[in-house]
């Protein structure tokens, strides 16, 4: 079978959106850095230009002062580089040029009148910041301007350096994020495309009903929890498609038995080999009643399943309910053997439906005569905890092993086996109880019983 390697729409639009979403970043980043580098450096730079010019003003006053004029630089303005480099503590810097640092600096007198001219590529621009320097031992009269450079006129010489380099750089970090996002990007597009199409490929054969389909379970995230959820409807859905085939298979067959027996009956007294007699015909009606029963109990578990089983909720008391069934069914059960005892809390008020309540018990007690030993014991007690009315059904040995407990409710479910009504009715029993328990809201629970046998508890909600 050949693989498609196609990226999915959903995975496209992520790969659109990552990378826009990433391009647009990096744009971002580009003009901030470009910006703080076009304003802030500078800002920054004739901070410390100014912060130059001070101090080397600071440090000509005395030599003016020294001299009372500025004549001594005026005929040899060669020392001027040395004099700025002394003074600003560069003397024993390497300078690639004689003048170095000093052509950003120029010094004119009190009379506007140039000291040291401006030098370099810049002698002729007039774009100068000028710093006032005044004398103490003259009562504070200006003795002349020192010149500064600003730093767009130094930018000017480094534009063509700094500036161009660092944005090239910042170019090459934009389009290698830009690469970055698009390969991260498509791999994430691709491993997310590559699971969801996963998903979308199990689901469709999940709805051609192929139940065995499972999706693989790798990882912790939400898409491996997913998947995991998948698995378990999977599992849900082909336990449900065998269980519907047993169900079937099982329906048939307890409907073929009294079938089967009717029909022996009837070609009997067809060939003259029975009589057409009253008791005869009492026996096909016997049979015929357990058909019926047996569709009754079929169509209540069929509403049950499809929530619309008659029922009809009203405020009742349980005790009583409870306690009139039990000593009603005390005689049966004394027939068969079985010693009842009940511990029976009075009062306890629920909403239910009196003859579907009465329904259960019934069917708790054909349980319970079916298939408890005599001599045995049968205890049922009833209380209350929290906001939920507690009974406690449980009868002595014979019991049922643990790993059977979950299935005693299952439809047409023996524990033995065996199909023969003489060991226990049809198997609806516990599955009409546990729907009749359902649909009064409650929960239904089996658990080995201290008696040797089997304990059953029921948990209904009190009325509020």
């Amino acid at each position: 079978m050949q693989r498609q390697w196609r990226l999915s729409r959903l995975g496209f639009k992520l790969f659109a959106i990552i990378l826009s979403v990433n391009v647009a970043i990096s744009a971002a980043v580009f003009l901030a850095v470009s910006f703080s580098i076009d304003r802030g450096f500078l800002d920054y730079l004739h901070q410390a230009q100014e912060r130059r010019a001070e101090l080397l003003a600071e440090r000509l006053v005395p030599r003016w002062e020294a001299q009372q004029s500025w004549s001594w630089l005026e005929r040899a303005p060669e020392r001027w580089p040395f004099i700025v480099r002394y003074e600003l503590g560069q003397e024993r810097h390497d300078r690639s040029s004689p003048w170095g640092e000093a052509e950003d600096f120029t010094l004119r007198d009190m009379d506007g009148r140039l000291i040291v001219p401006p030098r370099g590529r810049h002698a002729q621009t007039g774009d100068w910041d000028w710093l006032p320097m005044t004398s103490a031992s003259a009562s504070g009269e200006v003795i002349g301007e020192l010149g500064f450079r600003p730093p767009q006129r130094i930018m000017e010489r480094m534009e063509n350096g700094f500036l161009e380099q660092q944005q090239r750089n910042l170019m090459i970090i934009v389009v290698s994020l830009v690469i970055a996002s698009l390969l991260l990007a498509g791999g994430l597009s691709w491993w997310l495309g590559r699971r969801t199409r996963a998903l979308a490929s199990a689901t469709q054969r999940l709805t051609e009903g192929h139940y065995t389909t499972r999706l693989s379970e790798r990882g912790r995230d939400e898409l491996a929890s997913l998947a995991r959820d998948f698995n378990v409807l999977a599992a849900t859905l082909d336990a449900n498609r065998a269980a519907r085939a047993r169900w079937v298979s099982d329906t048939a067959h307890e409907l073929r038995t009294p079938l089967a027996v009717l029909r022996g009956e009837i070609e009997a007294m067809q060939d003259g080999i029975r009589p057409l007699n009253q008791e005869n015909l009492g026996s096909l009606a016997q049979e015929v009643e357990q058909l019926e029963r047996l569709v009754a109990d079929l169509r209540l578990l069929s509403q049950s399943d499809a929530g619309v089983l008659d029922i009809h909720l009203a405020p009742l008391d349980l005790s009583e309910s409870l306690a009139g069934r039990l000593e009603d069914g005390r005689r049966w059960l004394t027939e068969s053997g079985i010693e009842l005892h009940t511990a029976l809390a009075p009062g306890v008020m629920i909403r239910g439906d009196a003859q579907r309540l009465r329904q259960l018990w019934n069917n708790l007690l054909d349980n319970t005569i079916a298939y408890t030993s005599a001599p045995g014991t049968l205890s049922v007690a009833l209380g209350i905890e929290r906001d939920a009315a507690v009974i406690v059904w449980e009868d002595s040995a014979p019991g049922v092993p643990d790993a059977e407990l979950a299935r005693l409710t299952e439809r047409l479910y023996r524990v033995e086996g065996s199909r023969s009504r003489a060991s226990g009715g049809s198997g609806l029993g516990l599955s009409i109880a546990s729907a009749l328990v359902s649909a009064h809201g409650g929960q239904m629970e089996a658990s080995r019983a201290p008696l040797g046998g089997l304990r059953w508890t029921l948990r209904l909600p009190l009325l509020s």
